[in-house]
């Protein structure tokens, strides 16, 4: 963090603050907040969760000690966070319906077009110029999902919603479908209100609709037991307790934000960069498991789907052709990657074949009764 030069007068960081919500909203962000950096009860809350062993094989999660719970330790000299929000859902991007046609890819929705980094970087770096425009040089780093970061936990802080039962942050106006960003700073600007209601009361449709119940209480989330967890993070097998309730789900998972009441009030992003790319919204999994490795790295250049790589991606597809409805097509995309050079797909493959198999003989049961 680069440290401030003598620049005159100090500037009016109350109205230095509200201009920062201002140009936010100016460069597309739906909300900007500001917080300090105390997040002592996330840090116990963060702890008791890795105790449990629910990060998984996610590492990095525990890596990094307190420098994902003291925000100045990460960065010297940290003593505000403005936190940012971005809404994402695609406009004319079906939802609920495509999870109930078997046969088809779904893709978590964030994760339809283009890669969200890039683009909230950019403009929290022309934020920061911004400011440094009117407070003079200052200290800062930006952060979108880049470093150990607590970033729900410093939005909500920061006023930009309260945690759901899913764990998710939820804004009355948004739902759950937007992303997050930060920029960390040395400026002492007065902070906004923390989010403390929570407006779930007795809902507990996130809980419910949970394929593999993952929420194992409320606000907690056992990773070992997510579908986004398997379909992204997980480098080895998909567990076989869970590969049946991923149904057609193959990079990430989206049913406990669809189902969430405050969900219908998510409006459309206006961003160009999140509408969908390849039909990625809607492609066949028999169409998707057909490219080779070198149409995966053109059609996914760009997305987040290109950080789990080809053989994942084909992991994540066989389990999805094993939960389609039985067809010969289907059987024969799985039997042509049987000779696939990796022993990951070729038991995900053969365990996809094995349930086609079963389906194809209750089919000729069922008809010759």
């Amino acid at each position: 963090m680069t440290q401030p030069s003598p620049q005159g007068d100090a500037p009016d960081l109350h109205r230095l603050a509200e201009r920062i919500k201002t140009w936010g909203r100016e460069l597309g962000f739906q909300q900007v907040g500001i917080t300090d950096v105390d997040l002592a009860e996330d840090e116990a809350r963060l702890q008791r969760w890795l105790d449990a062993g629910h990060h998984g094989e996610m590492g990095f999660m525990a890596k990094h000690g307190t420098k994902r719970t003291r925000p100045e330790e990460l960065v010297p000299g940290t003593a505000r966070v403005i936190s940012v929000r971005l809404d994402y859902l695609p406009a004319e991007v079906e939802t609920t319906k495509m999870l109930a046609r078997p046969e088809k890819a779904y893709v978590s929705r964030y994760a339809v077009g283009r890669d969200y980094h890039k683009l909230m970087r950019k403009r929290l770096a022309t934020l920061a110029k911004w400011i440094q425009s009117e407070a003079g040089p200052f200290g800062y780093r930006a952060f979108v999902d880049s470093a150990p970061v607590m970033e729900r936990a410093l939005a909500r802080k920061a006023g930009l919603g309260w945690f759901g039962k899913n764990a998710m942050l939820l804004n009355p106006k948004a739902g759950s479908l937007f992303f997050l960003g930060e920029l960390y700073t040395d400026l002492p600007l007065p902070v906004d209100a923390p989010f403390e209601a929570e407006h779930c009361g007795s809902c507990s449709a996130c809980r419910t609709a949970c394929p593999t119940d993952a929420i194992v209480e409320d606000r907690v989330v056992d990773a070992r037991r997510c579908i986004s967890y398997h379909t992204i993070e997980l480098f080895g097998p998909i567990p076989e307790e869970f590969r049946a309730a991923m149904g057609n789900r193959v990079f990430g998972c989206d049913d406990c934000q669809l189902v969430c009441p405050f969900t219908r009030f998510a409006r459309v992003s206006r961003e160009a960069d999140f509408a969908p790319r390849h039909d990625l919204d809607r492609a066949e999994l028999t169409a998707l498991f057909a490219w080779s490795e070198e149409e995966f790295l053109d059609k996914t250049a760009g997305s987040p789907i290109r950080r789990i790589g080809y053989e994942r991606w084909l992991r994540n597809l066989a389990v999805g052709l094993g939960n389609a409805p039985w067809s010969e097509s289907v059987e024969a995309v799985l039997r042509a990657r049987l000779p696939y050079p990796s022993d990951l797909v070729r038991e995900h493959v053969r365990w996809a074949l094995d349930r086609q198999r079963e389906k194809r003989e209750r089919l000729i049961a069922t008809e010759s009764a």
